[in-house]
């Protein structure tokens, strides 16, 4: 929690173009705070971690790199497509409307709410790994 707090205020500080000491206040800076500002302002790029629950299923893309997809649903509302590489990390097998699903990845906006991919460890080690957590595993 308190690295997911941390990464909040950084991203917030890039977002403004504050220091994170001049961002700090009484109230913690949450995930979905962040991502409802990155949406609003069309920034992209962003690494986040936040949490929602799975409102809906979609087929995998499987165009180029195979992606399981699914919209998430923060409790902001805000909604997100999740872009998860299955040929890079192993696919949620027992993914349900209604599951928690627990993310790090980066954020690229579009007017439905955004998507989140990087998902996953890289190969090359040149990007930052991200994961997805589903009923208390890990997904990279």
């Amino acid at each position: 929690m308190a690295r997911w707090l941390l990464l909040g205020l950084l991203v917030s500080a890039v977002l403004t173009g504050c220091t994170p000491a001049a961002n700090v206040s009484d109230a913690p800076i949450s995930s979905d705070e962040v991502l409802a500002r990155a949406y609003q302002e069309g920034h992209a790029g962003i690494q986040v971690a936040g949490s929602g629950h799975v409102v809906r299923i979609l087929g995998d893309d499987n165009e180029g790199g195979r992606h399981q997809r699914f919209i998430l649903e923060l409790d902001s509302g805000q909604t997100l497509l999740v872009a998860h590489n299955i040929d890079v990390a192993p696919r949620i097998p027992s993914l349900r409307e209604g599951d928690v699903i627990e993310f790090y990845g980066v954020y690229e906006w579009n007017d439905e709410g955004g998507v989140i991919h990087w998902t996953h460890h890289d190969p090359a080690g040149r990007h930052e790994p991200g994961w997805l957590k589903h009923g208390g595993a890990l997904y990279q």
